[in-house]
Parts: structure tokens; C-alpha cells; sequence
């Protein structure tokens, strides 16, 4: 085995098979939820009408996909671990710091700001579920402010997506790999 590309902690440290040209980063799990989540973004945000029977199912399939990735972010494979990538300021602070250098490290899972994002788009996307079912209760039913809430929240997950896929265009021609790749394939080079 031979190491590849450390970050800041000697514990980061993958270890690849002697001559293999890619890893395993992205288990099925991680990439299902990704194009599940963005495919329902799409169709929701552009394509089905809002308050409307396919819309409020799609909500629904996000609800249980995100049920789905918080608990494998405790038991799946190491990269969707939620202790690989959480964003505490130890990690943060010196990655942003490097990042505003130019010097970035590359990370074979998220990155610390990858981390923030990927944790800020579930907490957006939970809310949004939970605003999408509470417009259908009784006790809601109509409150224009709740729709005002459910849409604004739908608007800042499209902001962040795109900002989310610009950073991944970015870091793939900076770090010379292409990330949206490899969350089809689950592979990133060694």
C-alpha cells in the first residue's frame, strides 16, 4: 500500500492498492441520494407544479432520502461518515485560510467547506420538507406565510446548488479531477 495525498491530519490518510490509478470515495448509498436529490430539486423547483399531487410526492421521496443519508452518515462507509467531514473549526478555519492562499489541500472526501455545504444543504432541505407538510395540515392550510417561508427556503437550495456545482467545477480544474465524475462513478484518482 502506498499513501496518497494527506490533508492537515496524519489520521486523513487514505492508502491505496500499490499502482491503482483511482479509489473508491462515493459508495451507492451516497451517489443514489445525490442524483435523487438534485433530480427532485429539478423537478420541483422547474418542472411540477407547485402544491400539486407529483410535487408533494417528490417532497416526500426527499423527506425519506434525507431520513435515508442522516442515518448513513452515522453507519455507512467511512467518506459518508459525518466524522470524516464535519465542519468544526479546527478543520474550517485552516482549510478557508489555505483556500484564500491559493493553497488549498486536495481531500479525498469532502472537503471542510464541502462539508458545510453538503450539512447546510440537508438542514435547507429538511425544512423545506417540513414546510411542503405542514402547508397540508389543517391547521396551516392557507397561512400565507408558511408559503412565503417554504419558498424562500426552496430559492436559498437553489442558490446554494448552484453555488455547490460551481466550487465542484472549480476544485475539479484545480485539483485536476473531475468531481461531478466521480460521484457518478463513486471513483476519485489516487
Amino acid at each position: 500500500m502506498r499513501k496518497i495525498e494527506p490533508h492537515s491530519s496524519s489520521a486523513d490518510v487514505v492508502l491505496a492498492p500499490k499502482g491503482a490509478s483511482t479509489i473508491a470515495v462515493w459508495d451507492p448509498v451516497v451517489r443514489i441520494f445525490h442524483w435523487t436529490i438534485v433530480t427532485a430539486c429539478v423537478l420541483n423547483l422547474f418542472v411540477l407544479e407547485e402544491g400539486e399531487t407529483a410535487h408533494r410526492f417528490v417532497g416526500y421521496v426527499v423527506a425519506v432520502m434525507l431520513a435515508l443519508r442522516f442515518l448513513w452518515g452515522f453507519v455507512g462507509t467511512r467518506h459518508a461518515r459525518f466524522t470524516d467531514f464535519f465542519p468544526t473549526p479546527s478543520r474550517i478555519l485552516p482549510y478557508l485560510r489555505d483556500l484564500m492562499r491559493g493553497r488549498e489541500p486536495r481531500y479525498v472526501g469532502h472537503n471542510p467547506a464541502g462539508g458545510a455545504m453538503m450539512l447546510l444543504l440537508m438542514l435547507l432541505l429538511a425544512s423545506v420538507c417540513l414546510t411542503g407538510w405542514m402547508m397540508g395540515l389543517d391547521a396551516f392550510w392557507g397561512e400565507e406565510w408558511l408559503e412565503e417561508v417554504h419558498g424562500a427556503l426552496a430559492n436559498s437550495i437553489l442558490v446554494l446548488a448552484l453555488l455547490h456545482a460551481a466550487a465542484a467545477i472549480i476544485e475539479s480544474w484545480r485539483h485536476r479531477e473531475n468531481l461531478v465524475l466521480s460521484m457518478v462513478t463513486g471513483r476519485k484518482r489516487a
